[in-house]
């Protein structure tokens, strides 16, 4: 042959690495490809997949643009664009609420359910029209994906009915979930679950068949409170402020089994926004006590009560009332002071007479 070993070896290398060279110059080009075709591909316009409330869909009529064709940047002689928002803008129903609905009504998967409850969320916000034309079954059927069993689907669940709240007609019916919705907040210990069942049930008028649920779950709210979850505390606050004004619940609330730490929660280092909601909290219940009707049963309580940790002998709330009258946050300020004001005034002598009788006060005539 004429070669020696060496000679055939290195050709060979060479070989291999001009071989290695045109593979790898492929697997480049074929690369660049894929990529390219993929940056061409547009989504389907209209699945039975979750569809996103941003999401440009064609209007009624239209056919496809052409692929090379740019989508053009405003519309013109005023036509609305293809938004779903922008179309019921200019008077046009996008149908993009009752898609999702339909889609609902589908057997999907936990998390196509949570993603297509999350858009209805949104679409309620975003498109008032389109959610003020749903109907009373439309609510049932966001209402009973309460009753599933993946949390994730319960938390978008109950914010769909908090937005659908928001439009009066709907209110009564969704008053309807309210005994599921203490259920789940007294049952299941999940943060997220906790703040989304507040916020709907701080945004209904609470019917007086709800009560007794509410008496049962009292201590499930007041551990609530207690949690170092500042939102879901916050939530939890607000709804016993407005329990707190209940005749019928204000017993119930005062004898609840609080921690011995309880008053922790009127410290100066608590952020602003719950120092404001517990002092409201107190305000309320102090009101509450010193309501005549309410004065003339002889109540008892719990040792460990909020009672006797906010109003008994050896409580230290008025240390804490005033170191937050110097508070940096002048809401704080002024709700400390009301607090105190309800303190040293009962309801029904406050008004009438300008100094307070010392028999009711909390603080030392020195203070």
């Amino acid at each position: 042959m004429g070669k020696s070993v060496p000679q055939c070896l290195g050709h060979l290398d060479l070989r291999k690495s001009v071989v290695g060279l045109a593979t790898g110059a492929g697997a480049i080009y074929l690369l660049y490809k894929a990529i390219k075709a993929g940056l061409k591909c547009k989504p389907p316009l209209c699945t039975a997949s979750p569809i996103c409330i941003a999401r440009e869909c064609l209007l009624p009529g239209e056919g496809a643009l052409p692929q090379e064709a740019p989508a053009p940047e405003a519309s013109c002689v005023g036509r609305p664009k293809g938004l779903a928002i922008e179309r019921e803008r200019h008077g046009r129903d996008s149908g993009e609420l009752r898609r999702l609905l339909n889609s609902l009504e589908c057997k999907q998967d936990e998390y196509v359910r949570s993603m297509i409850l999350h858009s209805i969320t949104r679409c309620v916000y975003l498109l008032e029209a389109e959610a003020s034309a749903c109907t009373a079954d439309d609510i049932m059927l966001v209402g009973d994906m309460l009753d599933d069993k993946d949390n994730s689907v319960k938390i978008q669940a109950l914010n769909a009915l908090k937005a659908f709240s928001g439009i009066r007609k709907f209110r009564l019916k969704i008053q309807e979930h309210s005994i599921k919705v203490l259920e789940l907040i007294s049952t299941i210990w999940d943060t997220e679950l906790h703040v989304a069942g507040l916020r709907l049930l701080n945004n209904l008028p609470l019917p007086d068949y709800v009560h007794p649920q509410l008496r049962r779950v009292m201590p499930a709210l007041m551990e609530i409170v207690q949690s170092d979850y500042i939102l879901a505390q916050v939530q939890a606050l607000r709804l016993l402020s407005y329990l707190a004004q209940k005749n019928d619940l204000l017993y119930d609330i005062l004898n609840c089994q609080v921690h011995s730490n309880f008053l922790n929660l009127f410290q100066s280092t608590q952020p602003g926004s719950l120092l404001f909601e517990v002092l409201v909290f107190a305000e309320r219940l102090s009101e509450g006590l010193n309501a005549p009707h309410y004065r003339t049963v002889k109540w008892h309580y719990n040792e460990q009560s909020l009672h006797a940790a906010l109003f008994g002998d050896e409580s230290r709330l008025a240390d804490r009332l005033l170191a937050l009258v110097i508070h940096p946050e002048e809401e704080v300020q002024i709700q400390a002071c009301k607090v105190i004001v309800s303190l040293q005034c009962p309801q029904d002598l406050g008004p009438r007479q300008s100094s307070c009788q010392s028999s009711h006060s909390y603080f030392k005539s020195g203070e």
